[in-house]
């Protein structure tokens, strides 16, 4: 039996966001209705409404988000009614191919995400008899959603859900280009441009990581004061200054041309812009041996 929630929809690529009724199904066989309480705004979803990324449309907005599971669907076993979970824009069945050799960002199950479809190839969200995907096959900004249960993880329900929410795209996407794509390790001097939701969460994980020097650059005053906050070691607003903090730090090296235990500190480069302009050059940020991740930025989100 379907219900009537209230969602925020974009009709077509250009039009605004709009608040409206929609009728959602109940969740079918290894799917679960979340009833949210904090959704995030990422880049990404400002991207679809103005057409700059590919899109099914009309779609409920909303990849980023944290609720409560109100019902479950026949074969569920990852989570229960009651349950506190967030949303991954990315879902991981654990038995594919790419998830069962550690890619789970290539899982199958997330081959709908500009559409909006789920496997069966039908949809839930559903508005005067037409079919609305939600991205990611999510829809987190809708009041509820069903939604596969690969694509939510129980947390402590001590954790806020306006702060578990940002941990469903901006945080690990952050953290993930220093920690993982760029493998910053103990020692490396790390250059991060532009210190939005996506860059600040950058910072963190290179200092985490054990950065010796971590340099913000970003133009905005009040995004290098709280790139401070969470870890950077210096902060410029424009990147010909910190390129000579960083020619004279590291004795002109920037970076080594290989990793090898015992080399010197190696300088990374990693852009948390948007995409809108190209990466800063290589001299900017990192010498030959360097990496450059582009990652697109997101500013700080509420829930």
């Amino acid at each position: 039996m379907s219900m009537t929630t209230r969602a925020a929809i974009c009709r077509k690529p250009g039009s605004p966001w709009e608040s409206t009724d929609v009728e959602l199904d109940e969740p079918k066989a290894n799917e679960v209705r979340v009833r949210f309480h904090a959704a995030g705004l990422c880049h990404s979803d400002d991207h679809i409404q103005k057409g700059d990324a590919a899109m099914r449309f009309p779609v409920v907005g909303g990849h980023e988000g944290a609720g409560v599971v109100d019902a479950v669907g026949e074969g569920v076993t990852r989570v229960a009614v009651g349950d506190h979970v967030v949303c991954s824009f990315i879902p991981a069945c654990g038995s594919c191919r790419y998830c069962s050799t550690g890619r789970q960002n290539l899982c199958d199950a997330g081959k709908n995400a500009s559409t909006g479809m789920f496997p069966d190839g039908t949809f839930r969200f559903h508005l005067d008899g037409e079919d609305l995907g939600g991205l990611c096959v999510l829809g987190t900004f809708a009041e509820s959603a069903v939604i596969s249960e690969f694509s939510c993880i129980k947390i402590d329900d001590d954790i806020p859900f306006d702060v578990a929410a940002l941990v469903s795209c901006g945080v690990p996407t952050g953290w993930g280009s220093a920690v993982h794509a760029a493998g910053v390790r103990a020692g490396d001097t790390v250059v991060i441009y532009g210190a939005g939701g996506v860059g600040s969460n950058a910072v963190q994980g290179a200092r985490m990581a054990g950065a010796k020097n971590v340099v913000v650059v970003d133009p905005v005053a009040f995004k290098r004061e709280m790139a401070e906050v969470f870890g950077a070691t210096r902060t410029f607003a424009d990147a010909a200054t910190a390129h000579d903090f960083v020619v004279e730090t590291t004795w002109g090296e920037l970076a080594c041309s290989a990793r090898t235990p015992g080399s010197c500190a190696v300088t990374w480069s990693i852009s948390c812009r948007a995409r809108t302009t190209s990466p800063p050059p290589g001299p900017r940020g990192s010498g030959p041996g360097g990496c450059c991740c582009d990652t697109p930025s997101a500013t700080p989100r509420s829930g």
